[in-house]
């Protein structure tokens, strides 16, 4: 799947639900498209903003955001600093940390950042998405035990070389979908399978796709049910 670039061209237009062919995936590459815009943060937004230590993590959190709201004002017909954000109920334990919402709104929506990108992913359906850069072989190596125990069979099968790359595959694949579900890490990785191999394998009742966002980085999407028959193809 290859994501939208944001910032390049003028933003989309209001969601029509049932009209889309799939989820609408965008990637944001640094600040762009978002200068200028740090006012319609809110309250919460701006007290996190500025609660971090080192200006670039700052800066990564601000665009993010505001690349969010941007996004959401123009698929629901809002100045993006009226989108008022919720949190759902956990499934765990029905505290109000789980997906993020705009209460009433016909979209669901994620958000994932790491080093200079920004996944963001809107759907008619819950959906999850995870952008994460490639880790140390260290990382690997601590965590592999964690996954479920035919993720870590193959990844023992895979040469020393592609085992980084196959373990961030899985990895981003397995945090999309449990964000999708809005469980996080209240589920251990060892439960659900999504794969290490090059097509990821889909959770029941989801579907999970890789997503294309260039060297050093892997980046996944998880979407409730069946892609529709466009997107199946791709």
């Amino acid at each position: 799947m290859r994501p939208r670039p944001f910032g390049d061209g003028p933003l989309p237009g209001p969601w029509t639900p049932g009209g889309s062919d799939g989820p609408h995936v965008w990637l944001l590459r640094g600040a762009d498209g978002t200068g200028g815009h740090e006012h319609v943060l809110d309250p919460g937004e701006r007290d996190r903003a500025a609660a971090f230590v080192h200006p670039a993590h700052r800066e990564r959190y601000v665009a993010a955001h505001v690349a969010l709201r941007r996004l959401l004002g123009a698929y629901l017909g809002r100045a993006p600093q009226d989108v008022a954000l919720v949190r759902e109920p956990c499934p765990c334990c029905g505290e109000p940390h789980g997906r993020p919402a705009v209460a009433g709104a016909p979209l669901h929506f994620n958000l994932s950042h790491a080093g200079d990108l920004a996944l963001l992913a809107f759907a008619d359906v819950p959906v999850g998405a995870d952008v994460e850069q490639e880790p140390r072989a260290s990382v690997v190596a601590d965590v592999a035990g964690s996954l479920h125990p035919r993720e870590a069979a193959e990844l023992r099968a895979f040469p020393e070389a592609e085992r980084v790359r196959a373990f961030a595959r899985c990895w981003t694949r397995k945090e999309a979908y449990l964000k999708g579900t809005g469980t996080g890490l209240g589920e251990s990785l060892s439960v659900t399978y999504v794969g290490c191999g090059e097509r990821p394998a889909s959770p029941d009742g989801w579907s999970v796709r890789d997503v294309e966002v260039g060297e050093g980085y892997t980046a996944a999407v998880a979407l409730a049910g069946a892609y529709p028959r466009a997107q199946r193809r791709r």
